[in-house]
């Protein structure tokens, strides 16, 4: 002991010399230094926490769903257990006074929820109530309420029940999810694991998030603490006001790894409104698919990373067929809105009115224009195409005159033959097919044996013929612009020539 505490006594004369070697240098160079965190400061978040808890409470609910499974009906003499009891005669009078259905288990769940109408209007998530035969909704003072008239929208994963109380209730009300900026202190409200209402907290750890987990995805990230029974909760400002609405977790484990997603609360609150005046989200829609301006495709369209939204197809009876978008457009900004992204552009769109007239400003072969486009509601069973692509069949036999050797890009294509369209299972015949791709070529990153190049530099290219004639005057700097056919789904990229 005595050997340990002399070290220790030499450890801290180290130590504390360092420190007045540190404080001489403090002194001559005056740098500025954070000011310390006090205990009021500290206590004063504290009660900015405490404020929110208490206003939130009252507002946030618990949800649980039950659903019946459902199970083939047991035909006559089909079941064993049946069979065994009654080859004895005491069983076999219950038996055949008992329906033919055996009594089907319930599947249970389990949510959060907030009430955003003092008439008993209810937010929560799609997956939360979706096939449900029983909801029970849970206030904050332990009474219990029937769910009734959900109304959900599967796109965004949001839904809304209502609840008859018989008098005013307490409610929450969206904030503005837009002037939340990364590193903003928020607080998650909800009912984990079912240990009841529980109120965690963190910062935004990121915005425009987009897992996967949705169709309409422009999640906030957080860092609050959001496991299994979150979902469906607020997530609010320090002021209270609702910013998103809790919806998944990304976690190893199932539990909470430090990263949660929630719906922002300006699109939650637009498709709220509309599940309330409609039953129903009314979206307008082009009808085109859209990509990304990543790097490569920035240098080559001369525009900023993640300026405009590139068009890759355009469906038929669209209002983009109507007014006459091509593939390679860039859309550039809608209604004077810029657009930033796909998601940008899909949450600008969604919420413009139907059957009006609007401004779409393109660039087009490095020319800026603007078009008129009216706009449309987008059908309830519209979705993303296909993007499966099927399992490549070229055949292996090859004529000299259909086949292009690119061996500086790392490919080869060849004609787009009827037989061949028929193999990819594809409709049209244009464009040429890639027969071949060097491994460690640098088309080997974009393409695929099977794919379709549709368009060379914004050309269209129907034959090798066609392809050799643009790929004569492409800029080797600038790489090949290709508009590429994978299955069903059209993109853009850019190759470039190997060193």
């Amino acid at each position: 002991m005595r050997t340990l505490r002399s070290q220790t006594r030499w450890m801290v004369a180290i130590v504390g010399g360092f420190c007045l070697v540190a404080a001489a240098v403090t002194v001559a160079q005056r740098p500025t230094l954070p000011v310390p965190v006090s205990a009021t400061d500290a206590h004063e978040l504290s009660t900015v926490f405490r404020g929110v808890a208490q206003k939130t409470l009252p507002c946030v609910v618990t949800i649980e769903t039950r659903q019946k499974v459902r199970q083939a009906r047991v035909e006559d003499g089909a079941d064993p257990l049946e069979r065994f009891f009654e080859a004895d005669p005491r069983f076999r009078e219950f038996f055949r006074q008992m329906p033919r259905q055996r009594q089907a288990p319930e599947r249970t769940g389990m949510g959060s929820g907030f009430i955003v109408d003092a008439s008993g209007i209810i937010v929560t998530n799609n997956h939360v109530v979706a096939d449900a035969d029983e909801i029970v909704v849970r206030l904050h003072d332990g009474r219990e309420f029937k769910g009734t008239n959900v109304q959900t929208d599967p796109r965004t994963d949001l839904a809304i029940l209502r609840i008859e109380v018989g008098e005013p209730l307490q409610s929450l009300r969206f904030g503005d999810s837009d002037g939340v900026f990364v590193g903003d202190w928020v607080v998650a409200v909800g009912n984990p694991f079912g240990h009841e209402l529980t109120v965690t907290s963190g910062i935004i750890s990121a915005k425009g998030r987009g897992p996967g987990i949705a169709e309409r995805e422009d999640f906030l990230q957080t860092d609050a603490a959001i496991n299994p029974g979150n979902s469906g909760g607020p997530l609010l400002n320090l002021q209270g006001d609702v910013i998103g609405v809790n919806t998944a977790i990304s976690s190893r484990s199932g539990g909470f790894d430090g990263i949660g997603f929630a719906v922002p609360g300006r699109m939650a609150w637009w498709v709220v409104q509309q599940l309330i005046e409609h039953d129903e989200v009314r979206r307008a829609f082009i009808g085109i698919t859209i990509q990304p301006v990543t790097n490569d495709l920035a240098e080559h369209l001369e525009l900023r990373v993640g300026e405009g939204a590139i068009v890759t197809q355009i469906m038929p009876d669209s209002p983009g067929k109507t007014a006459k978008l091509e593939p390679g457009d860039v859309v550039l900004s809608l209604d004077g809105k810029p657009v930033s992204g796909p998601r940008s552009l899909q949450g600008i769109v969604e919420r413009l009115n139907v059957d009006k007239t609007y401004s779409i400003e393109i660039l087009r072969n490095g020319k800026r224009q603007k078009l008129p486009i009216i706009l449309k509601e987008m059908p309830n069973d519209y979705t993303m195409a296909n993007v499966l692509k099927p399992e490549p069949a070229v055949p292996e036999k090859e004529s000299d005159e259909a086949v292009l050797a690119v061996d500086s890009y790392g490919f080869k294509v060849r004609n787009l033959t009827p037989e061949i369209a028929e193999q990819l299972g594809i409709e049209d015949e244009s464009g040429v097919v890639v027969s071949s791709v060097d491994g460690d070529g640098a088309a080997s990153r974009v393409l695929s044996v099977g794919d379709v190049i549709l368009k060379v530099s914004n050309q269209p290219v129907d034959n090798v013929d066609d392809f050799n004639q643009v790929l004569a005057k492409a800029d080797p700097q600038k790489g090949l612009f290709l508009l590429i056919k994978s299955g069903n789904a059209t993109r853009f990229a850019v190759i470039r020539k190997a060193d």
